[in-house]
Formats: C-alpha cells, structure tokens, sequence
C-alpha cells in the first residue's frame, strides 16, 4: 500500500508522544483496523492484521467459514460461493479474503480512528490510574491553566494529559494564582468520572505542610527525623511534633534549619502561615507542656481515663496560651489527641479545682473539671436526640443556655426545657470566698440571699455615714467663710487632752 509509511510514521510519533511501546502500537492499530472492518463486512467480522515495520506493509485478511447456507455474512460464505475462486473447498474450511486498506471507505476509516483514539485514551487512562494510585500523599508541580468557579485547574509537570484539581477547600485563604503560574500541592486522592480519573491536589491539607517539610529538610526525607503529629487551621497556623531516631541530631533544629532557613522556605510556600515546632513525647504531660508553646505551662494534670489535660498557667501567659480565638489551645488539644482544659492560676484558685483534679470531691459538692458528652445525663431519648440535632453534643455546649434557648430546640416541651435548666442548675458550682487553697463550700441558698441582704444593709450604712460626714464638713466650710469661730476640738478620750 502507498501511504504504509506514512501510517508508520505517524504511529510513530504518537508513541513518541503517548509513551507507549512499538508493540502497544500494532496492538492499536490491529484493533482500529478490525473496528474498520466491522464496518464493512459486520459485526462478527474475523481478521488477520500483519504489521511489517520495516517495510511499513500491512497485510488484512478475513477468515470466512465455508458453510451450506450462510446464516451470518459477517463470518460466513457460502460453499457455492467459495468454490468460485477454489473447487477444492468442502463445508466447515476457512476461507481467506485479502482486503486492501485503500478499499475503506469514509466510515470504516472513521470508525479505526476513533477506536486507535479511544484506546489510546484508555491507556492514557489507565497509566494516570497506576502512576498516581500509589502516590496519594505526594508533593506534585504543574503550572495553573485556568480558575473556574473557584478551583483551580492545574496542568501537571509530568503528566500533562491527566486532568488536576485544586478544589476550593483545598486551596489557601487569600492566595492568589493567576493562568501559567507554577504551582505545588499534595495528591489527596484519584477520583474517578466519567471522563476518566481526576487528581484531587490540595494545599490545605496537613500533608502539604509535611511534604514542603520533607522536601526542605534532608534529615525527614532520610528518615532519621520524623514527624510524629501534625494540627493546622488552614491560612492561621500549624503546630507539628517531630522526634529524631539519632539521639545527635536535634529534630526541631533540623527542621528550622541555620537560621530559620529551612522553616521559612516552607512559612513563604504558605504565604505567611505560622508554624510551631515541638519536640513530640509519648508522655501526655510533658507532651502538652511542649504543645501548648510559645506559652510557659505551670502546672499540668492528667486524667488518663478520660483522656482530659488540665493545664494550669501564670496570668501573664494565659493569652499567649489561649491564642488568638483560642487557636493555640485548639490546636495543642489536637496535636496531642487529648482534650486540654486551660486554666490561669488566679482562675485556678477561684474555682478551687484542686480535690475535684487529685481525689474524688466530697459527697454533695460537685466541680466541673472537664466536659462530658450529654448522654452521660439523666435524659429522654427524645430529648437527647432534639439536643443533638440541634447541634448540642457535651455539657458545656448548654450549660450558659436559658429556657427561651431550649425552647427554639424543635421538639423540646416546656417540661423538658425546665427539667434540663434543673439539671444544670445542680451540676453548676455556687462560687463562694476562696480562703488559701481549699475548694469554696456549697452553701444553702437561703443562706446566701440572707448573707447578701446583710452585706446590702452594711454598704447602706456606711454610705449614709459618709453623707452626714460630707454634709459636716459643708457646714464647717461655711461657718468659716462667715467669720464663725472653728467647731470645738472633741471631747477626751482615755484621759487625752484634747488637740488645739
């Protein structure tokens, strides 16, 4: 055929371009010249496809089989048929047809290059799908192609044909790409649609920030350090505890790098975003004590069972410690996987926290330490179920709520509302004086309104003092601008004599 080298070539190329191998091609073009033939002679068609490379032939050849009366055109031929061009066939032989390829037509050429496209889009599919299945975690590049409806489209370094994604949520708040930027972000998964496996990158992931630290620091990359916990608020801040397996090498100076070099490359990738380094322990205590950094912890109790921290600290470093929205905190709790309530040392001693931390509290008095989820309470499954679909899941989550506020809770009665405000109102503590370190006493109500009359009463009387003092000396000042003589010195006093 005149135009086999071409064809060839042409192939050739495409090779070259789709990464496929030669046998991947004849395999190709095989199948696109059968899909042509199907067009021609039927469904069933039955073909013989041979590829020279070196002269660029290709041989085409139909297998019919010799039958009495044809039933299928497409794989059939009938004997009296057959025996135009050979007597010698009997029923049941092969009869093979020679097709020259110039002999297509429109349609037949159509339908082989649609299945060489399609089959080569399939293995374009494939290879996307065992290249990128095993890397999800990985640091990727590509170059930004366009933004559309806020995701970003990403063409990738080395795998120009698969279709990548930065979906909103996965993007950094206040970054800004425009079209032919670079750009790197983490493989989070492989998507399958319809149009084939989609790769969703991410840069908000923590695993983006462990992969920028893994390409900046040799030690991580190496294994020797190893970055054991990681907590980020995308955009705000990001908290990692790292540990080394060389007792020489000290994981967080590896990862800051000679003057900051090594954390502040990863800091600019993430456009300003801060990042705490702790040294990661397997003690929870110490292990919130490093966490809740840059803040210096006073005091630290566990409650293995519950798996609650109580982190006590001076009142000039609460602030630091809380964060900014309680960010430091929040992420502290989450890097250690335990919750972390913060208490500053005024604060501590107010609530008198101590028995309910070393011992049980005595019998009647109840402190509250740490939250607990409602269903730990004496609740209707009704009610616990309208709480949770409200969004309420632990004590604290109602414990500041009025009746007005459990009544927009859709299928909460009134009975109910005023059942939980009893609840709360038992399990709250009655904060009283404080006198050294010892818890404040629960006392009775009456008690207390009757104590806070008296002191009531008590301000008024000296208030009233005050005025018939202040209206004294009124009087005095006047009786002196008039020419009066001064008011008379007091009276004696123990056998004093009285001052002129």
């Amino acid at each position: 055929m005149t135009d086999a080298g071409q064809i060839i070539a042409a192939f050739r190329d495409i090779a070259a371009t789709k990464n496929l191998t030669a046998d991947e091609v004849h395999d190709l073009l095989r199948d696109g010249i059968v899909a042509g033939l199907v067009k021609i002679y039927g469904l069933n068609v039955e073909a013989e496809v041979g590829i020279d490379e070196g002269t660029g032939d290709i041989d085409i050849i139909v297998l019919k089989r010799v039958v009495e009366e044809v039933e299928d055109d497409s794989s059939e031929i009938a004997l009296e048929e057959a025996r135009w061009d050979d007597d010698g066939y009997e029923v049941g032989d092969v009869m093979e047809i020679p097709v020259d390829f110039a002999a297509f037509g429109r349609n037949a050429v159509m339908a082989t290059k649609q299945r060489i496209v399609q089959r080569v889009r399939e293995g374009e599919r494939q290879r996307i799908r065992e290249e990128f299945a095993e890397r999800v975690g990985e640091l990727l590049s590509g170059e930004v192609q366009q933004i559309e409806r806020g995701k970003i489209v990403v063409m990738m370094n080395h795998a120009k044909d698969a279709e990548a994604i930065i979906p909103w949520r996965g993007q950094i708040p206040r970054e800004r790409f425009r079209q032919g930027d670079p750009i790197r972000a983490v493989l989070r998964k492989v998507d399958e649609t319809p149009k084939g496996p989609r790769l969703i990158l991410s840069r908000g992931d923590p695993l983006f920030v462990a992969s920028l630290f893994k390409l900046e620091v040799p030690e991580i990359h190496q294994g020797i350090v190893e970055i054991r916990e990681m907590a980020r608020e995308v955009g705000g801040r990001t908290k990692i505890a790292v540990s080394s397996r060389d007792d020489s090498i000290d994981p967080v100076g590896a990862c800051v790098g000679l003057k900051g070099s090594r954390v502040q490359a990863v800091v600019n990738e993430l456009g300003g975003e801060r990042i705490d380094i702790v040294p990661y322990h397997p003690d929870p205590e110490v292990f919130a004590r490093r966490a809740l950094a840059p803040a210096r912890v006073a005091k630290v109790i566990s409650d293995s069972a519950r798996q609650v921290i109580t982190a006590i600290v001076d009142e000039d470093q609460l602030s630091l410690a809380i964060g900014r929205n309680g960010q430091n905190v929040r992420l502290a709790s989450q890097l250690i996987g335990w919750q972390i309530d913060l208490y500053g040392s005024r604060e501590w001693l107010e609530r008198g926290a101590d028995l309910s931390i070393f011992g049980d509290p005595p019998p009647g008095d109840v402190y509250e330490t740490a939250d607990f989820p409602l269903s730990e309470l004496e609740l209707e499954k009704t009610t616990l179920a309208a709480l949770e679909s409200a969004g309420y899941h632990t004590f604290l989550d109602i414990i500041d709520l009025e009746k007005n506020d459990f009544l927009k809770v859709p299928s909460l009665a009134e009975t109910e509302a005023d059942q939980l405000l009893g609840i709360i109102d038992e399990l709250t503590v009655v904060e009283g004086e404080v006198s050294g370190d010892e818890p404040p006493e629960i006392e009775d109500p009456e008690v207390v309104e009757e104590e806070l009359e008296e002191g009531e009463n008590e301000d008024e009387a000296e208030v009233e003092v005050e005025k018939e003092e202040e209206e004294e000396e009124e009087v005095v000042s006047e009786a002196s601008e008039d020419g009066e003589s001064e008011p008379p010195s007091e009276p004696e006093e123990d056998g004093e004599e009285p001052t002129s």
